[in-house]
């Protein structure tokens, strides 16, 4: 039996079932990222931690695309039934529940067969999808920014953050559009099965590993200027002595730039100041230890340059909302019941 846990890990049985509604006017980008990164997915022995299938609110047949193609959909709405993760990607075409917040009746009766505790996941405007339905009445919720003043003017009850690439309340998660969708899916899969899974799926689609939930949709400058320097180097450098104390001064001089310049260019590029980034890559890499080795806390916090446990701890509960121990813990024991343990 698959465990009812939204989330769970593969089990021995079969694999975690993510089923991606799609909706016309969808747009086929969205529509192919779930397929991608969870698709990607394997365990250590190389089996499929996901089963990815596509369905429609309508019984098998073509969808509509923002394209100038439709695509042939084989599973009618009854594939949500079976699901244990249910995707919406955006749509162009969502007629009343983009206008009025209101469900059609076809979506409507789709939705009903998704079963109590499915995680539900949006991507851009999907979310509408999720209001309209009620799921994200009294929750924290993201949608592409262009959208977001009307979203929370339609959904009064979603606490919108327009300023995120996407939000994850559990066992319902939102993201912005396009590329952010991409950001949710690795960090789904980051935190049902670690981020060694996680970072092998983002090296084969050629993406970054991660890109925090908090940074901002927009960065005023995100192709930086051939003309000026780049901030990049400072960034490699840092990732190769995070176990060291890094000073902002010494990033700085790493592209010959004063700390304030150094500040400022980082801040366009990334999106978040250069300490931010800094304790976001030193909580990545203390999961990290934390999930592949035996490595004691003490030793965890000093590799991953947080200095003392005490540190370390503070960080990861602020982050994650659980302690270095307590992580370790859940973690294993997910595996333990991945591999039928």
């Amino acid at each position: 039996m698959a465990s009812d846990t939204p989330g769970a890990p593969r089990t021995a049985d079969r694999p975690h079932r993510v089923v991606v509604l799609a909706l016309d006017g969808l747009l086929p980008f969205e529509l192919g990222i779930a397929q991608r990164i969870f698709g990607l997915a394997r365990d250590e022995h190389g089996r499929r931690l996901y089963e990815v299938v596509t369905c429609s609110v309508r019984p098998p047949g073509p969808v509509a695309t923002d394209a100038d193609f439709e695509i042939l959909v084989a599973n009618g709405p009854e594939a949500l039934a079976t699901a244990d993760t249910v995707v919406v990607p955006a749509s162009y075409e969502l007629g009343p529940v983009y206008e009025e917040g209101v469900l059609t009746g076809e979506l409507a009766a789709a939705l009903a067969l998704v079963r109590p505790g499915t995680r539900l996941v949006a991507i851009c405007t999907g979310g509408f999808v999720l209001a309209a339905a009620g799921y994200l009445d009294g929750r924290p919720a993201t949608t592409h920014w262009a959208s977001a003043e009307h979203f929370q003017r339609l959904f009064p009850k979603v606490r919108v953050d327009a300023d995120v690439l996407f939000v994850d309340d559990g066992d319902v998660l939102t993201s912005a559009g396009v590329a952010a969708g991409i950001d949710l899916c690795v960090h789904i899969v980051r935190r049902d099965h670690g981020t060694a899974v996680a970072n092998e799926v983002a090296r084969r689609t050629v993406v970054p590993p991660h890109r925090d939930g908090g940074q901002a949709q927009y960065i005023e400058r995100p192709v930086p200027d051939p003309q000026q320097a780049s901030t990049t180097g400072a960034r490699a450098w840092a990732l190769g002595r995070l176990h060291e104390p890094i000073q902002l001064r010494d990033m700085a001089a790493q592209e010959s730039m004063s700390v304030r310049t150094f500040t400022r260019r980082f801040r366009e590029e990334v999106g978040v100041s250069p300490g931010q980034w800094l304790t976001r890559q030193r909580v990545e890499r203390a999961r990290h230890l934390l999930e592949s080795t035996a490595l004691s806390i003490d030793q965890v916090a000093r590799d991953a340059g947080f200095g003392t446990a005490q540190s370390m701890r503070q960080h990861l509960q602020a982050a994650l909302g659980v302690t270095p121990t307590g992580y370790r813990r859940t973690f294993r024991a997910e595996l333990s019941t991945a591999c039928g343990g």
